[in-house]
C-alpha cells in the first residue's frame, strides 16, 4: 500500500483519518482482506459537522445500530466509535464538514463467509464549503429492490449509486433519482426526495425502499409539527413531470430544492416498465425554490439551529 497522502479533489483539505484507536494520516492503515473491502460488507454514517459539531448524532448512532443488525454484525460499540470522533475533530477547527465512520465485518476470507473476529473501526472528517440549496436531478434507467436483503440499509455495498450518480454528472446533474422495482419514485444515491402535489408534500414510504434519511425523518417531524400536511405512500416515477415542486433532502445538503429534472435516454423503461410520457424529456421546474420548499427550508433551518442533537 502506498505511504502517499490520501487522494482529495482539487482545493479540498486534506481529510483525517483515523482506524481502530490511531489517527493514520497517509499510512498504511487497512487489513487487505478485510472484508468492507473484499465484498462491502459493512455499515456507515455520514453526517454534517458545523463550527466543530456534529448534528444529530443520536439519530446516525442509532440508524448504524440498525444497518448492522441488518447484516448480522454485532452491535455498535459506541464508545469506540466516540473516540473515533473526538480523534479526528480534534486535529483543528472544521467550520462546515462532513464527518463519517464505518464499521466493517472485519478481516474475512475471500469470498461471502465471514470469519469470526473483532469489526474493523474507521472514522473521516473533511472540511468543505456548505452545498447550495437549489440543485439539479436526472432519473437514471436503473431501479432499486425494494425487496433486497439489503433494502432500507446504509451499506458499504455503494457501487450501484457510484454508476448512478456518474450518469447524473454526465447529464449536469448533482443526484440520481430512482425509481423501485415497481416503477415508482424511491430516492437518490445519496438523499431522499418530495415533491409537492396540490400544495401537499409527499415522499416515498419506507416501504418503496429508500433510505431512512435522518433529515428525511426530521423534514417529516418538523414540517407536521408547524401544520404542514406530508403523506408518506406510493408515488408514480411520472409526478416528477407533474409535481409543483422537487425537492431532496440529505445530512449535508439539509432541504434542497430542485429546479431541473434531466432524464437518461434509456429511462425511457425501468427495468421492462414502461414509463408514460411526458417523464421522457427534461423538465425546468421555474423559479425554485417554490413557497412550499421554501417554507421546508425555513423550518428546517430554524430548527436545527435550535438543537445540535434532535
Amino acid at each position: 500500500m502506498s505511504n502517499s497522502p490520501h487522494p482529495t479533489t482539487p482545493g479540498m483539505p486534506q481529510p483525517r483519518v483515523w482506524v481502530d484507536g490511531h489517527l493514520v494520516q497517509g499510512r498504511p492503515s487497512f487489513d487487505a482482506l478485510d472484508h468492507g473491502i473484499t465484498v462491502g460488507d459493512g455499515v456507515f454514517e455520514t453526517a454534517k459537522v458545523v463550527d466543530g459539531q456534529i448534528f444529530a448524532l443520536t439519530r446516525h448512532l442509532d440508524r448504524m445500530d440498525r444497518s448492522l443488525a441488518g447484516l448480522g454484525l454485532e452491535p455498535l460499540d459506541r464508545s469506540r466509535v466516540q473516540l473515533g470522533l473526538e480523534a479526528v475533530l480534534d486535529v483543528g477547527p472544521i467550520a462546515f464538514g462532513r464527518i463519517r465512520w464505518t464499521v466493517t465485518a472485519g478481516p474475512g476470507p475471500l469470498g461471502s463467509d465471514r470469519a469470526v473476529g473483532a469489526a474493523t473501526y474507521l472514522v473521516t472528517a473533511v472540511e468543505q464549503d456548505p452545498p447550495g440549496h437549489i440543485t439539479t436531478v436526472a432519473v437514471v434507467p436503473w431501479v432499486r429492490n425494494e425487496r433486497s436483503a439489503l433494502a432500507g440499509l446504509k451499506t458499504t455495498s455503494y457501487a450501484e449509486n457510484v454508476v448512478a450518480l456518474a450518469e447524473a454528472k454526465r447529464l449536469g446533474a448533482t443526484e440520481a433519482l430512482l425509481a423501485n422495482t415497481q416503477g415508482r419514485l424511491c430516492e437518490g444515491t445519496g438523499s431522499n426526495v418530495f415533491v409537492v402535489i396540490d400544495g401537499v408534500v409527499h415522499t416515498p414510504s419506507l416501504a418503496e425502499g429508500p433510505l431512512a434519511g435522518v433529515t428525511r425523518e426530521l423534514t417529516i417531524e418538523w414540517l407536521r409539527e408547524e401544520g404542514v400536511e406530508v403523506v408518506e405512500g406510493e408515488i408514480p416515477m411520472t409526478a416528477l413531470a407533474t409535481a409543483e415542486e422537487i425537492f431532496v433532502t440529505s445530512s449535508i445538503r439539509d432541504v434542497a430544492a430542485v429546479e431541473r429534472v434531466e432524464v437518461a435516454q434509456a429511462t425511457r423503461t425501468l427495468g421492462g416498465l414502461e414509463l408514460s410520457a411526458p417523464l421522457d424529456a427534461p423538465r425546468d421546474l421555474g423559479d425554485a425554490p417554490g413557497a412550499v420548499t421554501a417554507q421546508a427550508q425555513e423550518i428546517f433551518t430554524r430548527r436545527a439551529a435550535e438543537t445540535l442533537d434532535p
